[in-house]
């Protein structure tokens, strides 16, 4: 994933999981399963914000073949 795609997903995930977490607190107590699917997502959306190891397989990958 180079950082352009990394940054949106990581973004719009971290978003979408911080809205699905404040939904049950100004709605009602009856939507708390909500929180299943936002702590996650925001969870995923912040380690692939901030991953940055993946990015270094992709220049090895480059590189390689640029070599050869």
């Amino acid at each position: 994933m180079n950082f352009i795609s990394r940054t949106l997903t990581g973004i719009v995930m971290v978003v979408v999981g911080l809205i699905l977490i404040t939904i049950p607190m100004f709605v009602g107590a009856g939507r708390f399963f909500l929180w299943i699917y936002g702590i996650p997502l925001l969870i995923l959306g912040f380690f692939i914000l901030f991953n940055k190891s993946e990015d270094k397989i992709e220049k090895i990958k480059t590189e390689r073949r640029k070599n050869e």
